[in-house]
Parts: structure tokens; sequence; C-alpha cells
């Protein structure tokens, strides 16, 4: 992932440094593990952690120069720390382990790791959704259908929405995290040919993963959830910047993303304030939806393994971790300083000219007696008269004789309060989410 969209902390999970630490865990606690049921002597453990190499910039280069001769990184791997540790010992490194074993149960260390900074990340985006749903619980809105105006809403209730979906967004990626919180020392095609099962169940218990059956590489469906945790959390950012990205339009402008001192808009207009942050998390959701397709196309492997999904996974699962964590943070800045405008969204709700009451108006008319079908045309009919003429709804029904409303009753079907007053039930709901 390039460094535009890569937040330190996320990027030094699947660094090559850390890549590489953790397979020399894995070796070791292999070796410990075969130690722990007497096959390998205390001494030997005991010798090589003491001669463990400095995982650095030499080493990794190291790797890749050897790799360039066995065209194989795990072998490279092996070779170069061995060497490295410049003892005898290091003979019993990956001793009855296959290359699957290390990768992929270091892979899964690494995502359990990326989950955890996930979920964390949808926590503060949760926070500061609830906070300003709470805030803004009162506000009356324009509620939209089709991009036109329908009937009235609350701010704080569509923050609720979202709020709420983030949530259960969050508690795709803690399953996910489960999933794949597993590893597998089996050896080649997963038979445990030549290492016993307990070495596994050591060597997991040490990384906290959860050992599982598996041929030689770990079923590839446990990647694909995380994959599609990643690609819904995206999905849901997306409809928070689509919905701000509307919101901040010239014609509508009724909240806008944060804007800093020196910020410019446009290199070639002045004027301009345009929500780029919001538009990039949106062409950003696109990526990880690919990367989710792409993860499916793993689970279909040959026999007990093949290498197709290697090299796409080197890619896909650190840049699908990256680009998520980014938008989860960056969604979360953007509600944090969100400007909102009620002077504005008062405007827009009186723009309709009493419109956005047609529905109230239609149920007290039946109410009255006038069958649904008639009592909509009246409706209707009243209301593309005002829209020509530029009056209100209100008036043009208090004129027409077919409407038999007193005026207590057009006054009650124009009521904001009344339309309003279960508008706080999406606000409840957010006493379940946990922060």
């Amino acid at each position: 992932m390039i460094p535009r969209y890569s937040l330190p902390e996320m990027a030094k999970i699947f660094s090559d440094e850390e890549r590489f630490s953790l397979w020399t865990d894995i070796e070791l606690e292999a070796v410990s593990g075969w130690a722990n049921i007497g096959v390998v002597p205390e001494e030997v453990v005991k010798e090589l952690k003491e001669h463990r190499p400095l995982i650095d910039q030499d080493f990794i280069q190291a790797v890749e120069n050897r790799e360039a001769v066995t065209k194989h990184d795990v072998a490279a791997f092996v070779d170069v720390l061995q060497q490295r540790m410049g003892t005898q010992a290091a003979s019993w490194i990956h001793y009855g382990l296959t290359s699957s074993d290390v990768v992929d149960t270091a892979l899964s260390v690494s995502l359990v790791r990326a989950a955890d900074l996930l979920i964390a990340a949808s926590t503060e985006l949760i926070k500061a959704l609830k906070e300003r749903a709470l805030s803004f619980a009162n506000l009356a809105m324009v509620g939209r259908t089709h991009g036109m105006h329908a009937e009235p809403i609350t701010f704080g209730g569509k923050l609720a929405l979202f709020c709420l979906q983030v949530g259960r967004d969050r508690q795709r990626l803690r399953n996910a995290r489960e999933m794949v919180r597993v590893g597998k020392l089996s050896g080649a095609v997963g038979t445990y040919s030549n290492i016993d099962p307990a070495v596994e169940e050591y060597v997991c218990r040490k990384l906290g993963l959860d050992p599982v059956p598996a041929n030689q590489v770990i079923s590839r469906d446990r990647h694909a959830e995380y994959l599609f945790a990643c690609a819904s959390s995206a999905a849901t950012v997306e409809l928070i910047a689509t919905e701000i990205r509307h919101l901040q339009r010239s014609e509508v402008g009724e909240v806008a993303e944060p804007f800093f001192s020196g910020q410019k808009g446009s290199s070639a207009m002045p004027h301009k304030r345009n929500p780029v942050n919001s538009e990039r998390l949106c062409g950003l959701a696109r990526l990880v939806r690919g990367y989710l397709s792409t993860g499916l196309e793993d689970v279909a492997l040959w026999h007990e393994r093949d290498i197709s999904h290697s090299s796409v996974e080197r890619m896909i699962l650190p840049d699908a971790s990256m680009i998520t964590y980014f938008m989860l943070r960056q969604a979360t800045q953007i509600i944090e300083g969100l400007e909102v405008y009620p002077e504005r969204m008062a405007a827009n709700l009186d723009a309709s000219k009493g419109m956005i009451f047609s529905q109230s108006v239609l149920l007290e008319l039946v109410e009255k007696g006038i069958p649904r079908d008639e009592a909509y045309r009246i409706v209707q009919e009243d209301s593309m008269v005002a829209m020509r003429e530029g009056s209100t709804l209100k008036e043009k029904l208090a004129e027409d004789k077919r409407v038999n409303l007193t005026e207590q009753e057009l006054d009650r079907a124009f009521s904001l309060e009344r339309v309003l007053r279960h508008s706080r039930r999406s606000l409840d709901a957010l006493s379940s989410l946990e922060d």
C-alpha cells in the first residue's frame, strides 16, 4: 500500500521486519515444542534463543539475496536464519515443518493484530457518531427518498442509524478475528507425518491461536470472511461519506466537512470548499470491495494446496487492512469535526411549502371518511397547484371545498412535533452499543 493511505501502526504489522520476526518466533517455538515432548534437548532451545539474530534491514536484504538463488522465500529465510545463528543447534530449525506451517500461522497472528486495530478504530467511530447523534437528537431536517424531499426526520436519527451500522460492522470484525485466530503446524498435506500434534498445540498456545485441522494450508474461507468484514466496514464508511457529500452540495448546504486553516478547495477557484475527504473514502471503498472478490477466488485451491493464492494475499490482506483502518480513522475525524447548519436545514424544510406533510393530510382525510384513492388525488392535485403557483400546500387545502378538515385537524396534519414524536427510537437503540 502506498504511504498516502498507510497509517504507521497498521503498516508496521505487515512490514518485512514484523513478518520475519514472526517467522523466527514460530521456528523457535516449534523447537521448544519438540523439547517439551522430549525430542530436542532443552539446551538446544536455550542456545537457539541466545543466538537469535536481529531482524533488521541487513537481515531482510540477506533473505532477498538468498531467495534470488533458492527461488523460495521460506527456504531462503531458513537458510539465512540458520547461518546468522552460527551454531550447530540451528540444524533443528524448521524440523518437521513445511513452509505453510510458518507462513500461514504467522499470517494469522498478523491478521489478529490488524483486526484488533480495526475493532478499536470502529469503536472510536461509534463514539464519535453516538456523541454527535445525541447532540442533534431534536434537530429537524428533510428526509429524502430518491434524492427528493419526503418527510421530516432528525439529523440525530440519521447519525444514530449510521452508528448502529458501524456497531454491526464491529461485530463482524470481532467474528472475523476469531475466524482467523487459528494456526497449523501439521506438515506437508496436513497429516502430521513428520511432526507431533503436540508441537502444533504448543506453538499455537504460545501465539494465542487455536490449532485447526488443515491440509497443507489453512482454509481460505477464513481469510475471505476477514475480507468481508473489511469490505462491510468500508461500505458503511462509504455510506456515511456519500451522505455528507450530498448534504454539502451547494444547493443543499446542510453540513460540511471540517475545513482547516490554509486548506485549499481548488487550485483554480478560491471559493471552493469540496468534500474531498468523503470523496476519497468513497473511492477507497471500491478497492476494498475488489479485494473481497479476489479473496473469494482464493478459496478454491488444487487438491491439498497450490500457491495461486499466495501472490494475491501478499497484496490484498495487508492492503485491505490498511485501507479499512485508514477509512475508519478518517471517518472519525470527519464526524468529530463535521460542521452542521441548522438554519439551512430549517430553510430546506420550509422550501417544500408544506409538501412534506402530504401523507399526514392524506390520512386525516381518510379518517374523515374520504376513500383513500380520492383523498390521494385531492392532496396530489393541490400539491401540484401549490408548486406551480409558489403557494403552500396548507393554503391550497384550506381553499379546496373537497377537503372536510377543521382548522385544528389541518394544523395537526402539518405539525412537525407530531410527525417526529417517535423519532428517538433509533437514538434509544444506541444504548445497546458499548463504547
